[in-house]
């Protein structure tokens, strides 16, 4: 069966408690993560943006945007990992059609 990759998107948002430098740390923790495991395609921080509505108490959070290529089954094991690691608030993982 041939090697199965896919295009996806990433948007992660941490907690702004884990300052500049956990921020930064966090980000290249999955950038190294990713690019581990498949291509990493373009990396967009958006910065602080201000919440829609509080998440854990927090008002603001910094995201980050990640177009990566990878076989299917590393996205399973990235979400696993954003579950696991403090200060992500939220993350989504988005195939995209070709």
């Amino acid at each position: 069966m041939p090697n199965v990759i896919n295009s996806y998107e990433t948007v992660f948002i941490l907690s702004t408690t884990l300052g500049e430098d956990g921020i930064a740390a966090t980000v290249q923790k999955f950038k190294d993560l990713i690019a581990a495991h498949g291509t990493v395609e373009s990396v967009d921080e958006w910065g602080k943006r201000r919440l829609a509505y509080p998440i854990m108490k927090q008002e603001e959070g910094y995201y980050t945007l990640i177009n990566f290529t990878s076989a299917p089954e590393f996205t399973a094991e990235l979400d696993r990992i954003y579950n696991i690691t403090d200060g992500v608030l939220r993350s989504l993982i988005v195939k995209k059609e070709k």
